[in-house]
């Protein structure tokens, strides 16, 4: 995701297609033209296409390049390895890779080879440390996660029903479940305040998926699935095992499916840090509805190569996703590098890991203590290849239309990065950064966004003067060893103004509780 804007607070009663496009700041329901050529779910699906586009329009029309475009703008947002090529293209053109067989150029079996799922089976059963040998029967394999997504909400959810996911989350899952499948996300939000039973900021907790749980069941809305995440896509996050536990207890007390993407479980970079796979687990609260994906475009550096699987013990579930394989499916000749490539363990622990992890940890690292110099909070994690960073003190009114500007001026400055309203975060002003790139490209791409915040330190500076404020230090993320440099984040509050502010309180609570956005948008304001 590139961007956003907008309030949250108010979407959960809306209808998706509307929800999506006044969510996406960049564009406004007014941008779009419907088109007489589309059918509705045709426009909708073109208002989808638009709505994420500019930072990657902007990007392709302009990339950095070293030598050709030194000026262009260098791409923190996607979420792709780019340290790897030198060991994955040597790989991958190894003579083992190139066998040529009848059976790799017919149509396959939809749920994919027999010897890929095998090899997946096996696979899995040891970097998931299965407690027993994990069956073919229950993989399947098709052409990444996003089709698993589409695939997945298609055969467990009716038109118009819902799964449950926690926000901050990689928000192109919004599109994986809802256009095939109709089916929309009802959140959890998350924030940075430890409160409650809380150790740590952007914390999942039973509790908040109880009220996220109620209160779509209040609204009239059917939910039939959680979608946990494990490591977390923005916030890096690992899951322990009791977590992992309660949620998955949890979703069997509502009945309710969980889909686990499980898709960055070797990309954690440092030893202090463990995975545990839900596969590992010794005993599922409920395996006929624990179903489990994996791919290899993120830990091994491809996303290229479109790659996903499956694991799931549930018959049903496994034949009605490859009903929808067909549309999905990995040709032939790939298949067998996949199964090569999972094969080769001594290469892959050895050789690829080894090296990878490093690479993460040393970018990581480069990126982290330039925030540290910066004096800019942030999540300190060890997995994924993103920063969840807090630029909330670079936001003088703290909204999401700021966070906005805020993300554009980054991008004029030729850097693009992911605001947190692209993951549907409830409070503005969080950023994900993506450091899994090249020490050339990480240093520009940080000289930009550093000149940024000056100039941004600067204006807020002067803003102040010209309107003295009292600071309020509301500690609104808190200080604890996880979060480095996250401690009393400055509100400012004019000191004439305490009536004002429990007025524009009020406005917001209204806005939150209410369908007052829908009714006044910024195009009547304007």
């Amino acid at each position: 995701g590139g961007g956003g804007g907008g309030d949250p607070h108010d979407l959960r009663a809306r209808p998706l297609a509307e929800r999506r496009v006044d969510m996406q700041g960049f564009c406004s329901p007014s941008d779009f033209q419907r088109s007489p050529y589309l059918s509705a779910r045709g426009n909708i699906a073109n208002i989808f296409c638009g709505s994420t586009e500019e930072g990657y329009k902007a990007y392709h029309a302009d990339k950095y390049d070293e030598d050709k475009n030194p000026n262009g703008i260098i791409n923190f947002g996607t979420s792709e390895n780019k340290l790897c090529f030198d060991l994955m293209s040597k790989r991958l053109t190894q003579t083992d890779m190139n066998l040529m067989e009848p059976p790799l150029l017919q149509y396959p079996d939809w749920k994919g080879h027999m010897f890929l799922r095998e090899e997946v089976a096996r696979f899995l059963t040891y970097y998931c440390k299965a407690p027993a040998p994990l069956k073919a029967e229950n993989v399947i394999v098709l052409n990444g996660c996003g089709s698993l997504f589409s695939a997945l909400a298609t055969v467990l959810c009716d038109p118009g029903e819902a799964v449950l996911i926690a926000t901050p989350f990689y928000g192109d899952i919004t599109q994986s479940v809802f256009l095939y499948g109709n089916v929309r996300l009802v959140y959890a939000y998350l924030d940075s305040k430890i409160t409650g039973t809380s150790t740590r900021p952007f914390q999942l907790t039973v509790d908040k998926l109880e009220k996220a749980l109620r209160d779509a069941r209040a609204e009239g809305v059917t939910v039939r699935a959680l979608i946990l995440l494990n490591p977390q896509n923005p916030l890096g996050d690992i899951y322990s095992l009791s977590e992992l536990r309660d949620y998955l207890e949890f979703a069997k007390r509502h009945e309710l499916h969980v889909i686990v993407d499980e898709i960055y479980m070797l990309s954690v970079f440092d030893e202090s840090a463990t995975f545990h796979s839900v596969l590992g687990m010794d005993r599922l609260p409920d395996p006929q509805r624990t179903h489990v994906m994996w791919g290899i475009s993120k830990d091994f550096a491809v996303s290229g190569i479109r790659f996903g699987t499956l694991y799931t013990e549930n018959q049903d579930v496994a034949n009605a996703v490859a009903s929808l394989c067909y549309f999905h499916g990995v040709c032939g000749p790939v298949q067998h590098k996949v199964a090569q490539l999972l094969r080769d363990r001594d290469w892959i622990n050895q050789v690829y890991l080894r090296a990878n992890h490093a690479r993460l940890k040393a970018a990581h690292t480069f990126v982290t203590d330039e925030l540290k110099t910066l004096g800019v909070p942030f999540l300190n994690r060890n997995a994924g290849f993103f920063v969840w960073i807090d630029f909330r003190k670079y936001l003088r009114t703290g909204t999401f239309e700021e966070e906005m500007l805020l993300w554009r001026r980054f991008l004029d400055n030729k850097v693009l990065l992911s605001c947190g309203k692209a993951f549907e975060c409830s409070e503005p002003g969080w950023f994900r950064i993506i450091f899994a790139d090249k020490t050339h490209r990480l240093q520009l791409g940080m000289q930009r966004i550093r000149k940024v915040l000056e100039e941004r330190e600067q204006e807020i500076l002067a803003e102040e003067k010209e309107q003295p404020c009292q600071s309020d230090q509301d500690g609104k993320a808190d200080s604890t060893e996880e979060v480095l440099f996250v401690s009393r984040h400055q509100e400012p509050t004019c000191a004439t103004s305490s009536s004002l502010g429990d007025l524009i309180g009020l406005l917001q609570q209204q806005m939150r509780s209410s369908d007052w956005l829908q009714k006044n948008t910024a195009e009547q304001f304007a």
